[in-house]
């Protein structure tokens, strides 16, 4: 990823310069973990949890802020008819986020977190990827700045959720972009495609990918060419929560997708980050493997909207919980391994 003097220029040089785990704060979770009245291991990935927050706040594992960030975006493409939902419902669905009535809403309610919903440019889809970019070069950049404001105002728990009528079609032709295969690998249901909407589906992603393809071995050329608004957002919201010590929970296929393209520019870029969950879409157990990572849930859930992320929220804060409050062998007067 060369640079060029582009507006992608400055995400550039951020995905070169990443910071790392913190070392001693692991190191102290670590000697705390091992005093903890439990055998070691115990917890299983309950305990690796805590050991990835600490390694990636740089303090003892605690959630008090958790955010859930849904990022609404529409796409030219959907006039191909790849959605039996029309555009329309993406704004739809973010005044029901707005007015509490979504799943999410709920989910978040019952787990105490946070919610913040970003309406980007709802009234000017991107370009239909079957006939030319997605976006400009400046409106991606623009758009991933606008997503790392996410972060803003101060969180220690990031989940990266979507919404977006047409967005299933997107992460299809990324994922394929970036690892080949065919668009029958990566092309999924999405919100109830069948039959003569699938087909589209599956049409427009092999075109929009024969069209592109000469641009796809830079990542973000990627992005803008045949992701959306959405895509860029929440790969500027995962990107500038690294930069701030912030963790990240990753929701489905397309959050999923949006990820894929900051671990292609730079393969550490994803370590902050876990996957909330393996969604029902059949080309996201896939992804997840492209992505070296194990998700946390697979409820057979392919909602979007960050609900699955969410959903994984809980475990991450019960990981915490449990590393901090448990009492130690010694405070609770409870023999350890090895003692008389």
């Amino acid at each position: 990823m060369a640079n060029s003097g582009l507006p992608f220029d400055d995400f550039r040089e951020l995905l070169r310069n990443l910071p790392g785990p913190d070392s001693q704060a692991l190191v102290a979770a670590r000697a705390r973990d091992a005093e903890l009245t439990k055998p070691q291991g115990s917890l299983g990935r309950l305990e690796e949890i805590a050991m990835w927050l600490a390694a990636w706040t740089g303090r003892t594992p605690s959630i008090r802020r958790p955010l859930v960030a849904i990022f609404a975006g529409n796409h030219g493409v959907t006039a191909q008819g790849v959605s039996p939902f029309p555009a329309t419902v993406t704004q739809q669905m973010v005044e029901n986020f707005a007015a509490g009535g979504a799943a999410i809403n709920q989910i978040c309610v019952a787990y105490d977190l946070g919610l913040k919903v970003f309406d980007l440019a709802l009234e000017y889809p991107t370009a239909d990827i079957t006939q030319e970019p997605a976006l400009t070069e400046r409106d991606c950049a623009a758009t991933m700045a606008f997503g790392m404001e996410a972060v803003a105002g101060g969180t220690d728990l990031l989940c990266v959720g979507e919404m977006g009528i047409g967005n299933t079609t997107i992460a299809a032709a990324i994922n394929m972009a970036l690892y080949g295969g065919s668009a029958e690998d990566w092309v999924g249901p999405g919100t109830g495609a069948d039959g003569d909407v699938m087909a589209r589906k599956i049409a427009v992603v092999e075109k929009a990918v024969a069209l592109h393809g000469d641009h796809f071995g830079d990542p973000l050329e990627v992005m803008r060419r045949v992701g959306g608004r959405e895509i860029a957002a929440m790969a500027g919201a995962i990107l500038a929560a690294r930069m701030e010590k912030i963790p990240v929970i990753i929701d489905g296929y397309v959050a999923t997708a949006a990820a894929a393209i900051l671990k292609a520019a730079n393969p550490a870029a994803l370590d902050h980050c876990l996957i909330g969950h393996v969604s029902a879409e059949p080309g996201h157990i896939r992804a997840i493997e492209m992505l070296g990572k194990t998700p946390l849930l697979a409820l057979g859930m392919r909602l979007g909207e960050g609900t699955g992320a969410a959903l994984a929220a809980g475990i991450v804060k019960a990981a915490a919980a449990c590393h901090t409050g448990m009492a130690t062998f010694a405070m609770a007067g409870v023999s350890n391994r090895g003692e008389a």
